[in-house]
């Protein structure tokens, strides 16, 4: 027998995709010896990544490099590889790509293309005793995230992506691209990116904080933005828009971005998510409500995606008010 012989009455090249794993070639019949002798100096195959092969000749496709990176990073721990049977499916275990290789995949256009990096970061468990080798880099995690697949391909949700691909990067002109893309392109909230950033401990970072504060600013406008068009929309009577409120004495009872006077109802946009903002919410609301303001908090995925339910919300609060008593009487300024 040569190297260009059928190794199996099932041949190798039917299988559904060119590249393969070790287990999954002995799940076809295919020795170790076999596929050694295939990959030699001139054979139709090659070894990708250590226990990972491409059955043709010539460079890897992105494809080829993203599939071979997830089957290296999701094959099962050398212990068990003798022991556990090969499961149907793609073969990639937990693992996911993340970083800018899958903010490529989700198609960041300020991301490089998948065949233009030097590496793919592959996100697995952290218990995982695996290397990072050739164009793999692999990235632990206490708690993985959920995937999410595109054409088949498992990627770590976009935030997580976004944290990933930031660690790694030294230019502030490119991490703020990346950040704007991610909110303009309605990939994700600003609110859920800097949660992601601070667990990740990339707040201290100069270039990421301020590119943080320009994806704040970006995120609020394109809020405030939905938010007019919501009222306009949807037919509600116009507030007055950005306004601190105080008791008459002088007291702040804290700003709001929307305030219908008549009905006692306000409305605040949460943008930032850190903790100390939601408890300095929760007192703010809870001073107006004892002085009989209706207060509706709204976030920027609601805007984007619930304006009908959120209209209801509102018309449905200003409606209460005409079955309570009057609001305290409370100053309105410019905010």
């Amino acid at each position: 027998m040569n190297r260009n012989t059928p190794l199996s009455p099932r041949p190798v090249h039917e299988a559904a995709h060119r590249v393969q794993s070790a287990a999954q070639l002995r799940s076809q019949g295919v020795t170790a010896a076999q596929t050694a002798a295939q990959c030699l100096p001139g054979g139709p195959w090659q070894q990708l990544l250590p226990g990972v092969y491409l059955l043709r000749p010539g460079p890897p496709t992105n494809d080829d490099r993203v599939r071979g990176a997830l089957l290296y990073a999701g094959r099962p721990p050398a212990g068990a590889r003798r022991t556990v049977p090969v499961q149907p499916g793609p073969g990639y275990g937990e693992a996911m790509v993340t970083g800018l290789a899958a903010l490529a995949l989700y198609g960041f256009t300020s991301a490089p293309p998948v065949i233009a990096l030097h590496r793919i970061d592959v996100l697995v468990p952290r218990t995982r005793r695996l290397r990072s080798t050739r164009f793999v880099q692999v990235t632990r995690a206490a708690v993985l995230p959920r995937p999410l697949r595109r054409l088949g391909v498992p990627l770590a949700p976009v935030e997580r992506a976004l944290a990933d691909a930031l660690a790694s990067l030294t230019d502030a002109s490119t991490v703020r691209r990346i950040l704007t893309e991610a909110v303009r392109g309605g990939y994700c909230e600003p609110a859920s990116v800097v949660r992601e950033l601070n667990d990740a401990k990339l707040l201290g970072r100069p270039h990421v904080v301020d590119a943080v504060d320009a994806l704040l600013v970006e995120g609020r406008a394109m809020a405030e933005g939905r938010l007019y068009e919501m009222v306009r929309a949807h037919r509600l009577p116009q507030p007055l828009w950005n306004v601190e409120l105080s008791l008459p004495g002088g007291s702040p009872l804290g700003g709001v971005d929307a305030y219908w006077p008549e009905q006692a109802v306000a409305l605040e946009l949460g943008v930032c998510p850190p903790r100390e903002e939601q408890v300095a919410f929760a007192a703010e609301r809870e001073h107006l409500e004892r002085l009989g303001v209706t207060v509706v908090r709204v976030t920027p995925k609601q805007l984007r995606d619930s304006t009908e339910q959120l209209s209801v919300v509102l018309r449905t609060a200003m409606m209460a008010a005409e079955d309570r008593e009057p609001a305290a009487y409370v100053v309105v300024l410019p905010r």
